[in-house]
């Protein structure tokens, strides 16, 4: 090894380790390299013939600056600071070369959106200076974008999030291994899934125990300091999560801040140096199970904490102290230049300390200990997350976006596949508005810092405007560009398509916008039958609904507007008697309805012996105000074949508007909330069922979970978690284990639902109530922003469907077929378009359990195919066909970032894969003529 300068063979006596081990722990990667062959060879032949003693331990410390993003400053301050320090520690970089391997200077960036940063203010030149130094070692980053909440994120928002990495992937040859979230106290299952079907190998968290509804003891004591992090699907990263360690600051990896010693003690860097060696607790915790020995192989990330904290002065954090080697010259952020000679300096016979990028911390410790780790595979449930519900309809602005994501996407496959220009301009909005989805859970919406509450408010209302205009613009030209690639044999008659896009053949009402004559009927041109129609207002616009029936998987059907009666039926879907309460009713449900919108009663008529519906606390199903039904009276606001919707106007709560919509010979009780004033105060919307044993499952983030604790069956981590809200992605589904019946609730507008009673350090499984968070500062005032943002307008929509046992895939469908409505567009295209007249399916995958969860054009262009994603609902393997309307040309497995891994063999035109139990796969598929 090099030593002040020297190159020396340091061979350590005695000890029964066979060479073989020596090869690989004594003389790691990082610095066998840069060896000179003979050296090595020497090495391994002397150590051969002889024992040695243990090999030294390895302490990697990882220098970064833990990005406070809009909470120390500003988002252009902090695009300036990233500038900045990468440009210093770039240069510091150059300036070490000439050192041993251990001892060069490395900096380890929080997440790619400093590296997207860089792009943008920088040179050509001056970013490949940058990817290069990536390359070989001397500057990280982690596949995510900033550090963030990730309780509250749909499970596509976390991989568009992540897409800026994948584009580095491809465009220079790198490959991300660490994905990264820190300072919150929780962490969902499901993320191990996606972060490694994304290409991660590996994470560390290091907690801020503040802010925190769980008890600080609990964090001096994991069950596992360093273990495999897996998720449902048995997809798994290395994951460092050491226990809070209070003697090395506030938490030793998002930041090791010394806020105890006196300027004559060593402190910062060697403290932490001496607590991974010698700390008697940690060494305690961090042992292998296997042989009751500490891993030799210990680090210590985060050393920067937010370095800007020093200078703004926040309140009760002293930010960073100055130690030897702290440079400030730069204004803004102290700047470190030392850790290399703290490595050479603190590195004995006994240790090496080694200067880290945090991958090479874990390829060390996977290769020496990894086959022995334990396994967690377990949820932590939701504490800073909650905090999004303070802006809700903003957050829930964003989440709509991401499910309306699906349709556009499709949309702009079936266009781009006629039509490549497509796209082209739309990349930097794209991008834009992905990257945004990586930053809208940024971690600090506590908003308790020197960015005021107002600001931040406005960053996230920018982030969520960005999004929805990229969405809705390539979905609204992806409609209109459709319609005029589909053939129209007769301009004199008005067709328009309705578009599927999931992957399965739906039967539903359509909505197409008309203003013409109401004397008409509707032709369905495959079957040539008459269809039921029935013209409704929605947000004071006309338009015709129609009852779509077998509209095929990922494609379209067309219907045809004819004047005068026709032969569809013309009844009414569902029948509304009683004034006070009124009763609504179709051929699958029944059910009552309250003045105020809640539902008292609710009948399966395929299990007509029991009622749904309870009270439990003075709450009913869809209630926002105990024991309160104040209001006006129930009105039938549309009626006709398709569908049936009652209104009620309520004070009860808060000011609100309710619409509940039975469909015909359909069992999806759709219901529509609108608050209609600000409120201040934490909101929700209680559904209280008559289930004698509740068992609930929810789409949590990646992962389908039972909210109930390990050790009871379920999913929640039995310590170290909070209880009191579960994520509510798609769905939420509550089941009486004694009696096979239950109900399915979808909600595409709210994140985060509570069962019972539960509270944060208790979880509640036996009363049968789901409350789902309407708003609010869950962990008081000084925690999130205040009064909603001022925001006076909320649409918080649900869906129920009573079923008997619980299914998982038929609980998503139901969720994914409720808030992914029938597309519809005019046919405008001319009798010699591209596209079939009747109708179209692009993509169908024949097993019933694997739900096509996104259908796209490749990030890189249509040039390169489509990208499919799909999701296999069941608890076994599944053998899945994809089968394309022209044949395959080629198949490749993606990541989730759309980076290829593998060819994959194609048989007869078509793909067949074997998709993992719960396992999510991304595929890229390219058809004929692409």
């Amino acid at each position: 090894m090099f030593l002040e300068g020297a190159t020396f063979l340091r061979i350590l006596v005695p000890d029964s380790k066979a060479i073989a081990t020596i090869a690989e722990a004594v003389l790691p990667q990082i610095y066998m390299s840069h060896l000179p062959s003979i050296l090595v060879s020497a090495a391994i032949a002397f150590l051969s013939s002889m024992t040695v003693r243990a090999e030294p331990v390895r302490l990697y410390i990882a220098n970064d600056d833990h990005t406070d993003y809009m909470w120390t400053a500003d988002a252009e301050t902090y695009a300036g600071v990233f500038t900045d320090m990468l440009d210093y520690y770039l240069a510091l970089a150059d300036s070490t070369d000439a050192n041993a391997a251990p001892y060069q200077s490395r900096f380890n960036c929080d997440g790619s959106y400093w590296l997207w940063t860089y792009e943008r203010r920088k040179s050509a030149a001056e970013f490949q200076r940058l990817i290069l130094r990536m390359k070989d070692g001397h500057i990280s980053a982690p596949m995510t974008a900033l550090v963030s909440c990730y309780g509250g994120m749909p499970a596509e928002a976390v991989l568009r999030g992540m897409s800026y990495a994948g584009q580095l992937e491809r465009r220079h040859g790198l490959r991300f291994s660490i994905a990264c979230s820190m300072e919150n106290q929780t962490q969902p299952l499901g993320l191990a899934s996606l972060w490694a079907g994304a290409g991660a190998r590996y994470s560390w968290k290091g907690i801020c125990g503040c802010a925190s509804k769980l008890p600080k003891a609990v964090f001096a004591e994991r069950p596992h300091e360093i273990y495999w992090y897996a998720g449902k699907d048995g997809q798994r990263v290395l994951m460092k999560w050491y226990s809070l360690a209070h003697r090395v600051g506030t938490y030793l990896e998002a930041g090791w801040t010394i806020n105890t010693l006196k300027p004559t003690e060593r402190g910062g860097t060697y403290e932490a140096i001496d607590f991974l060696d010698s700390d008697p607790g940690f060494l305690r915790r961090y042992r292998d199970s296997a042989t009751s020995e500490p891993y030799r192989v210990r680090g210590a990330f985060g050393f920067g904490g937010d370095a800007l904290a020093q200078k703004t002065g926040v309140p009760g954090d002293p930010g960073v102290p100055k130690e030897p080697g702290l440079n400030s010259n730069i204004p803004g952020w102290p700047q470190t230049e030392h850790f290399h000679e703290v490595a050479r300096k603190e590195s004995t016979a006994a240790r090496q300390v080694i200067v880290s990028n945090e991958h090479d911390f874990f390829e060390d410790f996977e290769r020496a200990h990894g086959a022995t780790l334990p396994t967690e595979s377990v949820t932590f449930g939701n504490e800073w997350d909650l905090y999004s519900a303070s802006m809700s309809e903003t957050s829930a602005r964003v989440k709509r976006s991401v499910e309306k994501l699906r349709a556009a996407e499709l949309l702009a496959a079936l266009v781009s596949l006629k039509r490549p220009a497509f796209l082209r301009g739309r990349e930097k909005e794209r991008d834009q508005a992905f990257m945004d989805l990586g930053l809208y859970w940024e971690h600090d919406w506590t908003a308790d810092g020197p960015v005021s509450r107002e600001r931040r408010a406005a960053w996230q209302e920018l982030l969520a405007s960005e999004i929805e205009y990229y969405v809705n613009s390539l979905h609204a030209d992806g409609a209109t560009r459709l319609g005029g690639l589909i053939q129209k044999p007769d301009e004199k008659v008005p067709r328009f398509f309705v578009l599927n896009p999931l992957g399965w053949t739906r039967t539903e009402a359509a909505d197409f916008a008309w203003q013409g004559a109401k004397d008409i009927h509707v032709r369905d041109v495959t079957s040539g039958q008459d269809v039921p129609h029935q013209f409704v207002i929605l947000d004071g616009a006309t338009f015709l609904r129609i009852l779509a029936s077998d509209v095929p998987p990922a494609g379209y059907k067309c219907f045809e507007i004819l004047s005068g009666k026709g032969s569809a039926a013309s009844d009414a879907a569902a029948s509304v008697s009683g004034d006070d309460h009124a009763t609504l009713e179709n051929s699958r449900v029944k059910l009552v309805v309250e003045p105020d919108g809640a539902i008292v009663n609710l009948l399966d008529k395929s299990q007509p012996s029991a009622d749904f519906a309870a009270t439990i606390d003075g709450l009913k199903l869809n209630d926002f105000a105990a024991n309160d039904a104040s209001g006006g009276e129930i009105v039938v606001e549309n009626s006709g074949p398709v569908s049936v919707t009652l209104k009620s106007v309520s004070s009860a709560g808060r000011q609100h508007t309710t619409r509940i919509t039975l469909f015909r010979d359909s069992d999806r009780v759709e219901v529509r909330n609108e608050i209609t004033e600000n409120f201040r105060d934490v909101r929700h919307w209680a559904f209280s069922f008559n289930l004698a044993a509740p068992d609930v499952h929810t789409e949590e983030v990646g992962a389908v979970i039972r909210v109930k604790t390990k050790a009871n069956g379920g999913d929640y981590a039995d310590t170290h978690a909070r209880y009191d809200y579960a994520t509510l992605n798609h769905f939420a589904d509550i089941t009486d284990g004694a009696n096979a019946r239950g109900i399915t609730l979808s909600s595409p507008d709210l994140a985060f639902v509570r069962l019972g009673h539960s509270e944060p350090l208790a979880l509640d499984t036996t009363t049968p109530q789901l409350s789902v968070l309407a708003g609010g500062q869950v962990d008081g005032s000084w925690l999130g922003i205040h009064a909603q943002n001022g925001a006076t307008h909320f649409l918080q929509r649900f869906a129920l469907r009573p079923h008997g046992a619980y299914e998982q895939t038929a609980a998503m469908k139901f969720a994914l077929e409720h808030q992914n409505p029938f597309v519809t567009g005019a046919v405008i295209g001319k009798a010699d378009a591209p596209y079939p007249a009747a109708g179209f399916s692009l993509l169908q995958i024949d097993d019933p359990n694997a739900l096509l969860w996104a259908l796209k054009p490749h990030d890189d262009g249509i040039e390169h195919g489509l990208v499919a994603r799909v999701w296999n609902q069941a608890s076994k393997p599944a053998a899945v066909r994809f089968t394309t309307a022209t044949p395959l040309q080629t198949a490749q497995r993606l990541t989730h970032i759309e980076t290829p891994l593998e060819p994959l063999p194609l048989r007869a035109g078509a793909l067949e894969i074997t998709l993992g139990a719960q396992r999510m796969e991304t595929v890229g598929l390219k058809p004929a003529g692409r």
